[in-house]
């Protein structure tokens, strides 16, 4: 070997013995660190107050049982709030349903040269003069044809009297007299609200549930395309266009079906009026109220109302109560085959099982609102499920 070889081989181990010297100096320092970071707490903590220990895995069970106690507690307290509030959102829903039942008339007063504000202040004093209308013309009559029933009641008592089960049944129990003290006794009012204090409370409620409903739909019906505008961009932009098309045309079945029942129900009321009056039967204005308003409830509130009317027929007469049948059954077939389908043809679009099952579980969980709400949200829901994600599980 040369003697420039054994100074180059010296040269290379004199590196490696820096670069191993440097390597130690290096790890000397990272452990000084980490040792100094064991011993001081945040902020410069003292290691006189003892060593901080090393911190809580996230994935430890005390961390995992606290999180999900803590999520447990929040879902109960959310719950609760919801079920305190009940009320209050089921305002909200109604106002909202009803906004978008009006937005399509204002929609037609914009495509006719009108500023969507004008069109909305047309809309909404219309309403407000139904509503008082409706008030004025119907209240009064309402309230005295009740007066004058609840008057009359002792003698239809009597006339059921007459059957000789019913008489058999109210000598052994008393029935049809206890309910004649009770209809005779004058506050028969104040028993069926809890008194003047009950009555005044339902009355308030109701003025005010009215009152929120008016403004809270007058502040949707302004706000509905600002609305949606700002709901559209929490949709990433590659599916804002396909989101927008099938949001709006759920908003427009959402109003015809809603604009078409009140269609539905008016023409229900307006028939049994006439019939009513042609029949002579009593209380023709209170009873054809009740038949409308009954009509906006799917399925069974035509068929509840034809019940009760002709119960009140066969009051006054066997041959009332069955033109009561005659006509109601008919109108039943013609309001399932042309009058429904005439005016819902283009709103809704749900299979009668789907139907049944809607109005079933939106009446078993928030009542008769939830009944009425129920098609149109079943109608939306199926939209969704027809054209997001039939065509994605086709694609699988």
């Amino acid at each position: 070997m040369s003697d420039s070889e054994d100074a180059k081989d010296g040269s290379t181990a004199q590196e490696a013995h820096l670069a191993r010297k440097e390597a130690g100096a290096a790890q000397a320092t990272a452990n000084e660190a980490l040792h100094a970071a064991e011993h001081a707490g945040p902020h410069g903590a003292d290691p006189a107050f003892g060593r901080l220990g090393h911190p809580i895995r996230r994935d430890s069970p005390f961390m995992l049982g606290f999180l999900g106690a803590l999520g447990v507690l929040l879902a109960y307290f959310l719950t609760q709030a919801l079920v305190e509030a009940r009320s209050v959102i089921i305002l909200i829903v109604v106002s909202l349903f009803i906004a978008i039942g009006l937005n399509p008339v204002v929609e037609w007063l914009m495509a006719r040269s009108m500023r969507r504000g004008a069109a909305i202040g047309i809309v909404f004093f219309v309403v407000i003069g139904a509503f008082i209308g409706f008030g004025f013309a119907i209240v009064p009559p309402v309230v005295e044809q009740s007066d004058a029933f609840v008057k009359e009641l002792p003698t239809y008592l009597d006339d059921l009297r007459q059957n000789s089960t019913v008489r058999k049944f109210d000598d052994s129990y008393g029935v049809i007299e206890r309910a004649q003290d009770y209809v005779t006794s004058g506050d028969i009012g104040e028993r069926a609200f809890g008194g003047i204090v009950g009555v005044g409370r339902v009355v308030i409620s109701a003025v005010f549930s009215s009152l929120s409903v008016l403004i809270m739909t007058l502040y949707f019906l302004a706000a509905l395309p600002s609305m949606k505008r700002q709901a559209y961009r929490l949709v990433p932009s590659s599916r804002r266009e396909r989101v927008q098309l099938l949001a709006d045309e759920v908003i427009q079945r959402i109003g015809g079906f809603v604009s078409g029942a009140f269609t539905v129900a008016f023409v229900a009321a307006l028939t049994s009026y006439a019939f009513l009056l042609i029949v002579g039967m009593p209380y023709a204005l209170a009873l054809s109220v009740f038949v409308g308003l009954l009509d906006l409830i799917p399925l069974v509130g035509a068929t509840i109302a034809a019940v009760v009317i002709s119960l009140i027929g066969f009051t006054e007469s066997v041959g009332v109560g069955i033109a009561c049948v005659i006509f109601y059954v008919a109108y039943q077939q013609f309001e399932n085959y042309v009058v429904y389908p005439r005016v819902m043809s283009k709103a809704v679009d749900v299979p009668a099982p789907l139907t049944v099952v809607a109005v079933l579980l939106g009446g078993a969980l928030l009542g008769v609102i939830g009944a009425l709400l129920a098609i149109p949200t079943a109608a939306a829901i199926l939209l969704v499920v027809r054209q997001v994600a039939i065509p994605r599980m086709d694609r699988v």
